[in-house]
Parts: C-alpha cells; sequence; structure tokens
C-alpha cells in the first residue's frame, strides 16, 4: 500500500473522535440492564438482571406456522412499505381488545410501536420540552427514565406503599411542580413488583381530572396476573385521560419488537407525526406475523402456559429466598409479572455489591438506576421468570453467600 494513502487513512479514521455530538447525546447513561446482558453469556453466569422472557417457553412451532401463512398469503403487502400507525388489520384487532377492558376504540385510537420502549419515546417526544416535570412513582421503569431524559426533563417523584402511589403526596407535587404527564405502571410494576389497588387507581384518576394532567398507562405485564383478582386497567377508568402503552414483548417474543399506543384520536394523530419523524413505521413483516399469530387463536393459550411456568418459578424462588437469605433482606410479594423487589440494610450498596456477585456467578440489577431522585442504593430487582427453577435454586444459593458478607 502506498505509505502516503495509508497515513491519510489513519488520519480520517482518528476525525471520528472529533465530531461534534450533541450535548444530550453525550449525556445519556447507558442502560445498567444492557450494560450486565452484555456479560450474560459468560459461562456459568445465572442471569436474575434483565426483563426477558423464558426462552425455551417461545411459541417457534406457532410462529414457524404464522410465518409461512404470511409469506403465502400476503408476501408482498407483508414486505412492504406499510401506514405509519401500522397496519389495519391488527389495530382493529386492538381495538376490540381495549374496548373490551374500557370504552371503546377504533383503530383510529391505536399506534404500533416498535416494542413499548418506542411508545415511550414517542410519548416523549409528543409531550416534553428541556425544563419539563413528569410525575412517577419511587421507584419506576428505568427504561421510561432513559426514555424521558433525553428531553432534559425533571422528574418529581411520588413514594408507594402497598397499594400503589401515594395520592395526597402525587396532588401536592401536582399542584407545585405542574407535570405534562403522570407516568405510572399499575399492574406488577416493574421494578416493585406492586399493583396498585382499585380504589388507589380511582383516586388517580379523579387528579387526573381535577389538573388536567394525562396519565400514561406503562402496561407491558397486565396479562401475567398468577393470583388474586384482577384490577380494571387506568385507561378502562380513566378513559381519554389515559394514555395507554402495551407490548407482545413478553407475551409473545421481544424480537418481534411489536407493542402499540391506545390514546385520544387528537393524541394519536400527534404520535403518528412524531413516528412518521422517527422511522417512517414499524416493520411490516412482524406486524403480520404477530396478526396471524392473534388470528389463528394462540395468544391466549400461550398466556396460559407461560403463566403457570412463571408462577411456579416465582413459588421456587421466594422459597430459596426464605431459606438462604439474612433474615434482613425483604421482598412484597408480587401476583404476576417478572420480578422480585428486594429490600436491604439501609447501610448496604448493592451497586457496590454488583461485581462480587457476577463474580460469584449471579447477576441482578442494582435499584438505585429505578430512583430518579437517586435514592434506593439498598434495593434490587431479580427476574424469576428467565432461569430455570434449578437455576433459580443455584443463582439464590450465590447470591445469599454474597448477600451474608454486606448484611
Amino acid at each position: 500500500m502506498d505509505t502516503n494513502l495509508q497515513t491519510v487513512e489513519i488520519e480520517r479514521k482518528a476525525e471520528v473522535f472529533n465530531w461534534p455530538f450533541s450535548r444530550i447525546a453525550t449525556s445519556l447513561e447507558a442502560s445498567i440492564i444492557r450494560e450486565i446482558l452484555k456479560i450474560s453469556s459468560r459461562p456459568g453466569l445465572i442471569n436474575f438482571a434483565g426483563g426477558l422472557p423464558a426462552p425455551e417457553l417461545f411459541p417457534i412451532e406457532q410462529i414457524r406456522e404464522c410465518v409461512d401463512a404470511v409469506l403465502t398469503n400476503s408476501g408482498p403487502a407483508s414486505l412492504q412499505y406499510s401506514l405509519t400507525s401500522g397496519i389495519l388489520p391488527l389495530r382493529e384487532y386492538l381495538a376490540e381488545h381495549v374496548s373490551k377492558k374500557g370504552l371503546p376504540v377504533t383503530a383510529e385510537n391505536i399506534t404500533i410501536t416498535t416494542g413499548s420502549q418506542q411508545g415511550l419515546d414517542l410519548v416523549g417526544r409528543a409531550f416534553l420540552e428541556p425544563g419539563d416535570y413528569v410525575l412517577t412513582e419511587l421507584p419506576t421503569y428505568m427504561g421510561a427514565l432513559q426514555a424521558f431524559n433525553f428531553y432534559q426533563v425533571i422528574y418529581c417523584p411520588v413514594t408507594m406503599d402497598k397499594d400503589g402511589i401515594l395520592v395526597d403526596q402525587a396532588e401536592e407535587k401536582i399542584k407545585q411542580f405542574k407535570p405534562k404527564f403522570i407516568y405510572l405502571v399499575p399492574n406488577f410494576q416493574n421494578p416493585s413488583g406492586i399493583t396498585m389497588s382499585l380504589e388507589r387507581r380511582q383516586k388517580v384518576i379523579d387528579l387526573a381530572f381535577k389538573y388536567h394532567v394525562p396519565i400514561v398507562d406503562d402496561n407491558p405485564y397486565g396479562e401475567l396476573r398468577f393470583s388474586g383478582k384482577a384490577v380494571p386497567s387506568l385507561r378502562g377508568i380513566g378513559g381519554d385521560a389515559v394514555i395507554g402503552l402495551g407490548t407482545f414483548s413478553k407475551l409473545i417474543s421481544p424480537g418481534l419488537r411489536i407493542g402499540w399506543v391506545v390514546a385520544p384520536i387528537a393524541c394519536s394523530k400527534v404520535i403518528e407525526r412524531v413516528k412518521q419523524a422517527t422511522d417512517l413505521h414499524s416493520a411490516t413483516f412482524p406486524q403480520y406475523i404477530i396478526y396471524e399469530f392473534l388470528k389463528r387463536g394462540y395468544l391466549e393459550p400461550h398466556i396460559e402456559k407461560i403463566k403457570v411456568a412463571y408462577a411456579h418459578r416465582l413459588d421456587i424462588m421466594e422459597s430459596a429466598m426464605r431459606k438462604h437469605f439474612p433474615e434482613n433482606v425483604t421482598w412484597p410479594h408480587p401476583e404476576g409479572g417478572l420480578f422480585l423487589w428486594l429490600q436491604l440494610p439501609e447501610h448496604v450498596s448493592t451497586m457496590k455489591m454488583l461485581n462480587e456477585s457476577i463474580e460469584a456467578g449471579v447477576a441482578f440489577v442494582p435499584g438505585r438506576p429505578f430512583h430518579p431522585d437517586g435514592s434506593g442504593d439498598n434495593t434490587m430487582r431479580l427476574n424469576f421468570a428467565n432461569a430455570t427453577p434449578e437455576g433459580i435454586v443455584e443463582g439464590i444459593k450465590r447470591l445469599s453467600v454474597v448477600l451474608k458478607k454486606y448484611c
């Protein structure tokens, strides 16, 4: 190779490091869950960290049937560009599904998204400007904080008890900070596992109407109830005061990346425009696959199957924790979802504990990143759905050894 050309090539590569990335982009922190997932393939590591469903329970044969049917019956359309709001048959199905749980909606109320994470970003794009306030639970879903952080917002978090967000405290913060919206995960909350009671839901809806502030109801786990009594959704109670987010990631497959937003039509039109600027539309082919899966009646039997499996794994994990963990480690019992939320003595830092735990062969998520106020260093989240029953028992044993050093 010519020496001069080689020098120019090296200089060109070096220029990349001087590119003027935006201040917002360079200020974003990587998700600790994504970072942990990078090492999850380490041989022998038992991963309680990510929000991963059980891969051995994916409905591979049914999906294969659906793929073949889509290519046979809708091949060209499934491989073509589609509407920003999503393919009509899928939106019509979701509108019927949502209508059964509350006020009637039509396909015009539905926008198909690339997972519910994109739904969070689209809501952020539609509502938020730098310096705006967002009211959240404390703790709250880390992915929502990441989505909203891009818009340079300020959080006014509200603590919870066993029935969910404390409404009196929420009202005081609404009056003081005038948030753009209230972000809630009312069913088997991520990370705490708490389900908001019906009375608390009604009071939160009252606040939304009283102060004209919308509620964003993030509901990825609502179908995964193992025990207790089902509670009406926030949108079912509050109607157009609520923007609902849903996803098939926890119900069918996260790899297909199909979620949805249900909102008042005027709001859906704004969300459609901001989505056009984001990706034109979510991938067409997975939308057709999901619709074929639904049309064939595969969803409900599959949900029942994974509920039985996840309930069993929850029982195994809690039994192992009661047997092996120090007595000063506590947690609320969830009625569904994927997560257990551990409270450790106040002097313990789970951030400092993480590397030692990984070296011991088990991964968890420290609780502090779920707290927009920087608290929660003595908390951690465990996923009971992803590991096998045998892996759960072994992982809890390994984690208990580390916990006993700190607690």
